[in-house]
C-alpha cells in the first residue's frame, strides 16, 4: 500500500501457487518453510564467539572520495539510461507492488523499473494495524509467503508473521537482488505519458522536488517509456490513488468513487477480483483497487494486497504477450484458482 509524491507519486499446469515453478523465467530455487506452531517453538541460539576480522585493530582499505562518488553516479546513470525505455514500471513499492514486481521478475527477460516517492519503500507493511508489529495472512494466500520462506504461527484459516517487517525486508531482498530489477526510490511520478488512448509510461523527478514545485521556479521533469504500467499507489491520501485520479482527471475514466468501510472479508476478496487492466497500458493493483471501484477497505489483513500484486503481474506479461496463469487452463484445485474480474479487464 505504497504511495507517490503529489500529483502521481513453458507453461503453468501446476497450481499458480506452486513454489517451485519457474514462470517461463530460470528457475527459481525456493524451499516452502514449514509453518511454526503457536506453542513449543525452540529458542534459537547465535554463537558470537568469533569473527573473521580482529575487532581490536580493524582497519578498513583506503580510498579516495572522488572513487566513492563516481562509483555511485556512474551505476546510478547507467540505471537511468538502461530503463528510460523499459518493459514494465511498477508504480508504489508497498506490499502490492513489491509482490508484482517479484512475479515479473522471475522471467529474467523482462525488465521492471520501481518508481517509490519514499526514501524507504515497504509502504504500510512494515507494521501491522494501529502500529503492532504482528502481520495477519488469511489463507491460502500463506503459499506466497511459503515461497519467500517467510516463517509464521498457523491458525486454522489464518497465518501470523510475528513483524511485519520480516515479510517486507524478505521480499525486498529476494527482489532486489535480481538482475532485471531496479528500484528507484526517493523518485515520484508525476504524471502519466499517454498516446492516444493508451499510458506509455510515467513521468518522474526527484521526490523532493515533486513536492516542492510551489516553492520554486519550473523544475521539468524526466521521463520513463514502458510496455505496461502497473499502478500500486495505495488508498486515498495526501499521496494516494493517484494513478487513478490522473486517469480521472485527463477523461481516461469517469469515476474515482473511493473506498468503502472497513469489511475483511468482502474485501480482500474484491480487490483481489477487481484488480485488472483499467486503460489500455495501465493495470490498477493494491489499495487502488478499492478507490476505483468503490469497494472495502480491510484494514490490517495483507493477503490481498500479495495476490493482487501477483495478479497484476501475471495481466502485465498477457499485455506483453507473454504466458501467464490466468490464461492458462484452470485445472487446479478451486480454492487455488486466481480470481478474476475477465469481465472487466481491458485488452491491451
Amino acid at each position: 500500500m505504497a504511495a507517490m509524491a503529489t500529483s502521481f507519486t513453458s507453461s503453468i499446469k501446476s497450481s499458480f501457487f506452486d513454489s517451485k515453478t519457474s514462470l517461463y523465467g530460470s528457475p527459481i530455487s525456493t524451499r516452502a518453510a514449514a509453518p511454526i506452531k503457536s506453542t513449543n517453538q525452540n529458542p534459537i541460539t547465535i554463537s558470537a564467539s568469533a569473527t573473521p576480522y580482529d575487532l581490536d585493530n580493524f582497519k578498513f582499505a583506503p580510498i579516495k572520495e572522488s572513487i566513492v562518488s563516481r562509483e555511485m553516479t556512474r551505476r546510478y546513470m547507467t540505471d537511468m539510461i538502461t530503463y528510460a525505455d523499459t518493459d514494465v514500471v511498477v508504480v508504489g513499492a508497498g506490499s502490492a507492488g513489491l509482490s508484482c514486481a517479484y512475479e515479473l521478475s522471475k522471467n529474467p527477460d523482462i525488465n521492471i523499473a520501481i518508481i517509490e516517492q519514499s526514501v524507504s519503500p515497504g509502504g504500510g507493511a512494515w507494521l501491522g494495524g494501529q502500529l503492532f508489529s504482528a502481520m495477519v495472512v488469511r489463507k491460502p494466500a500463506h503459499k506466497f509467503l511459503d515461497e519467500l520462506e517467510v516463517e509464521y504461527d498457523e491458525q486454522d484459516d489464518y497465518v501470523v508473521i510475528k513483524h511485519a517487517a520480516l515479510f517486507t525486508s524478505t521480499i525486498m531482498s529476494k527482489l532486489l537482488a535480481r538482475p532485471n530489477v531496479k528500484l528507484f526510490n526517493a523518485v515520484a511520478a508525476e504524471d502519466l505519458i499517454v498516446r492516444g488512448d493508451r499510458v506509455a509510461g510515467v513521468v518522474t523527478n526527484w521526490a523532493l522536488v515533486a513536492q516542492n514545485h510551489d516553492s520554486q521556479s519550473c523544475m521539468d521533469p524526466n521521463v520513463m517509456e514502458a510496455k505496461v504500467v502497473v499502478s500500486s499507489c495505495g488508498h486515498d491520501g495526501p499521496f494516494g490513488a493517484t494513478g487513478v485520479k490522473r486517469l480521472r482527471s485527463i477523461g481516461m475514466i469517469e469515476s474515482v468513487p473511493g473506498m468503502k468501510a472497513l469489511d475483511m472479508n468482502a474485501a480482500e476478496d474484491a480487490i483481489v477480483r477487481l484488480t485488472r487492466e483499467i486503460v489500455p497500458g495501465m493495470i490498477v493493483t493494491g489499495m487502488e483497487v478499492a478507490e476505483i471501484d468503490g469497494s472495502p477497505r480491510m484494514g490490517p489483513t495483507f493477503g490481498a494486497m500479495m495476490i493482487s500484486g501477483q495478479k497484476a503481474a501475471h495481466l502485465a506479461l498477457r499485455a506483453l504477450g507473454l504466458p501467464n496463469a490466468l490464461d492458462e487452463e484452470k485445472a487446479v484445485q478451486p480454492e487455488l484458482i486466481l480470481a478474476s474480474a475477465e469481465t472487466d479487464i481491458v485488452d491491451a
